[in-house]
């Protein structure tokens, strides 16, 4: 008989996994609530600009190649995926320029630009890099931990490389200069980590980007996600769009079906929800108990932040402004406490700025440019204001910033504009409190700690996604994919 899974939510993570169970031979429907796939990854065409809704820097693309490999094909039948190059400039109000990249040559010369004694150090963070990576990607990266023991046999590796520290912590043992601390552990909040709490583990970002570099598809992110759906397609798989998922049905202690809001039911031997991990448990499948206790303990973790992302579409050119740009604001350490623990809407903000038409014009009509400006913030459930009130003038202050830094006559520039923020991610992704990155990335929410890979009640419940190991990115969930497909096909065979 030919076995059937159900996928709830397009996103990287479900399109990823979709493909797997599809490549296997595994009749799988991906269904999804909005009109596109992507759920973060989603895109809005607006007066001729192209505007990505959410990640935008792509590492290891070789997991996203493998996707395509299993079935004997070629990701650049459907995409095109370039480098990007620097990787990001990062940059300081007193003027202060660092081009982040694999060029090792430049790369230390800025280095002993800002402190010749940090090069030496930069090299042996570099090795410690090497080696968490190792362990926490290459080893650990798309296997599920589903019990303690799993834990217990990578705690001696975890502990090798000190992951109960924080990335900020050593990268402060290997280099002086703040702005180079900076410069180093920032990536965390890419992925919804607080640098100063965030397990050193994630420094093995640096050894992803340094061996696989940073790439951009070409017509923007969603161009990718659509690839894949593409794909999945051509495999022979059913993908539903703009019909949300209301209920994962349940016969005793198994999902036996799908609902969705059009009145359309799909019966299943195997469920995977991609959505947001307290809707997939309070709302989708509430009516069981282990839904509600589910509910109940999510609610008493640590959420990542979410994000207020201001779109803008500008006349002229820019060459001088990278694809990936880091402003950092007068505090580091401050303003992350007020954005992760006081849950106050600071002042001053650290911004990342996208510029995708310096590398893909056809992003804007000619001579123009496609931009967002993205700052965290604190989720709902710390800063429960009116964001319809307080947004346009959070945008008019972004707006100041890039004026004052970049761009003098912003302003006089703009063609379009709009924002994205945290009650969006709430109502069109049903993230709970808005969060941007599911749970935070602590050590003691990584792992086993975080959402299993395969319900411990559920048996034919799977999740896959940011909320699940390794935890958000694109090379996070797409690990999360093959985790959870590993156990899926052992199931269903």
């Amino acid at each position: 008989m030919n076995r059937k899974a159900i996928v709830i939510g397009a996103g990287f993570g479900g399109l990823a996994l979709a493909i797997r169970l599809q490549s296997a031979g595994i009749d799988t429907t991906l269904v999804e609530a909005r009109d596109r796939p992507g759920g973060r990854a989603y895109m809005w065409e607006k007066d001729g600009f192209v505007f990505d809704a959410g990640p935008t820097v792509i590492t290891d693309p070789d997991c996203l190649g493998e996707l395509w490999r299993l079935s004997g094909h070629d990701m650049a039948e459907d995409v095109s995926l370039v480098p990007v190059s620097p990787f990001y400039r990062l940059n300081w109000r007193d003027g202060t320029n660092f081009d982040y990249s694999n060029d090792e040559t430049a790369l230390r010369a800025q280095i002993a630009r800002l402190n010749p004694e940090d090069v030496a150090g930069y090299e042996s963070f570099l090795d410690y890099a090497g080696g968490v990576y190792e362990e926490g990607y290459r080893k650990l990266g798309s296997v599920a931990f589903l019990d303690f023991a799993s834990m217990v046999r990578a705690a001696p590796a975890l502990m090798k490389h000190q992951a109960w520290r924080s990335v900020y912590s050593v990268v402060s043992s290997h280099v002086k200069n703040e702005k180079l601390r900076q410069a180093l552990s920032f990536h965390t909040l890419l992925v919804g980590g607080n640098p100063m709490q965030t397990s050193s583990i994630y420094a093995l970002i640096h050894k992803l980007e340094k061996d696989g570099g940073v790439w951009f598809a070409k017509g923007g992110t969603n161009r990718l996600v659509q690839a894949m759906a593409t794909h999945f397609e051509r495999l022979g798989g059913t993908l539903r769009l703009a019909d949300p998922v209301v209920q994962i049905e349940t016969y005793g202690d198994r999902a036996v079906a799908v609902r969705t809001a059009s009145g359309w039911r799909g019966e299943a031997d195997a469920v995977a929800s991609n959505a947001d991990l307290m809707h997939s448990y309070r709302d989708l499948i509430g009516h069981h108990p282990r839904g509600q206790k589910q509910a109940e303990k999510l609610a008493r973790k640590r959420w990542s932040p979410s994000l207020f992302v201001l779109h803008f579409g500008i006349r002229g050119s820019w060459p001088g402004i990278p694809h990936h740009m880091i402003l950092f604001g007068p505090r580091y350490e401050g303003l992350l406490t007020d954005i992760y623990d006081h849950g106050v809407l600071p002042q001053d903000f650290s911004l990342y700025l996208h510029h995708p038409t310096v590398t893909d014009p056809s992003m804007a009509p000619d001579g123009h440019s496609t931009f967002y400006a993205l700052a965290p913030v604190p989720h709902l459930g710390k800063l429960p204001i009116d964001w319809d009130r307080f947004a346009p003038a959070y945008a008019e202050r972004i707006l100041d910033e890039i004026q004052h830094r970049l761009i003098p006559d912003i302003r006089s520039r703009i063609v379009t504009q709009f924002h994205y923020a945290p009650p969006d991610f709430r109502r069109d992704l049903s993230a709970h409190l808005g969060s941007a990155f599911s749970l935070e990335p602590l050590l003691t929410q990584s792992a086993w700690f975080r959402a299993h890979n395969r319900d411990d009640v559920i048996p034919n419940l799977y999740l896959v996604g940011a909320g699940t190991h390794p935890g958000a990115g694109i090379p996070g969930v797409v690990g999360s994919a093959k985790a959870t497909a590993a156990l899926m096909l052992e199931d269903l065979a």
